[in-house]
Parts: C-alpha cells; structure tokens; sequence
C-alpha cells in the first residue's frame, strides 16, 4: 500500500508539543527556514511550545547559541516558546554563561512544585 506524500508540515496533535529535530551541523542558508517552521508549527497545532530535539546538534558554540536563539525569537514572534530536548550539559552551561533562558524537556516550570511533591501543610492536618 502506498500514498502520496502530503507537501508542508505534519498535523500534529495540540496537546503533544511539536518537535523539531535539530540535527548537526546547521548550514547558515538553513536558519531562515527553520525559523518558519517554528512559526508554522506553533500556527497550525495551537501549541504554545515546540520542542527542539538538540540532541544530535554538535559541539555548543556561538553558532548554536546563534541559532537557537533564532529559533526562539521566531517562536515568540507566533505566541509561543522553545523547549529543548536533551541538551548537553555543556551547550546548557553556554546558554546559561550568555545569559539566555530555555526551558528544558523533562524539568518543571518557575512557580510549579516537582511531580509527586506535596505541599506543605499544619501538623495534624491531612494532605491534599
């Protein structure tokens, strides 16, 4: 059984973040498109978040820091934010040392307490 492929971006279920497989190195003439498809995939699934699976990316360096930063401008620029998958320890370390903040895959948001955390009660009251 065959099909015809369909021209563009998959559908993507809205409430599984769309990932973008990032895989190394990234040509310069590539940037601009993978920018519209950040774009395009936050329009078309109603996600606020598209996952960049940095896993096969390469050696950090200013280029990466380039593009994914890139690549989260055009993200805010369609209402939404990059999340990056597997990041190497070292490529967080670069991201931290100029100062730009990317959510990681995995890890819980500011303001929200770790899976399987309860909150704080009086003694001798029950836990929620």
């Amino acid at each position: 059984m065959s099909y015809e492929p369909t021209p563009g971006l998959p559908h993507v279920d809205a409430t599984t973040p769309p990932v973008l497989s990032l895989p190394g190195p990234i040509p310069r003439a590539r940037v601009p498109e993978l920018c519209d498809d950040v774009g395009t995939l936050l329009e078309r699934t109603g996600a606020r978040a598209v996952v960049c699976d940095v896993t096969r990316l390469g050696p950090p360096g200013l280029w990466t820091v380039n593009l994914l930063a890139r690549l989260q401008l055009a993200a805010r620029r369609a209402g939404g934010r990059v999340r990056l998958r597997d990041p190497d320890p070292s490529l967080r370390a670069l991201l931290d040392l100029v100062g730009l903040r990317f959510e990681v895959e995995g890890e819980t948001e500011e303001g929200e307490p770790a899976p399987g955390v309860e909150e704080e009660v009086e003694p001798g009251e029950a836990a929620c």
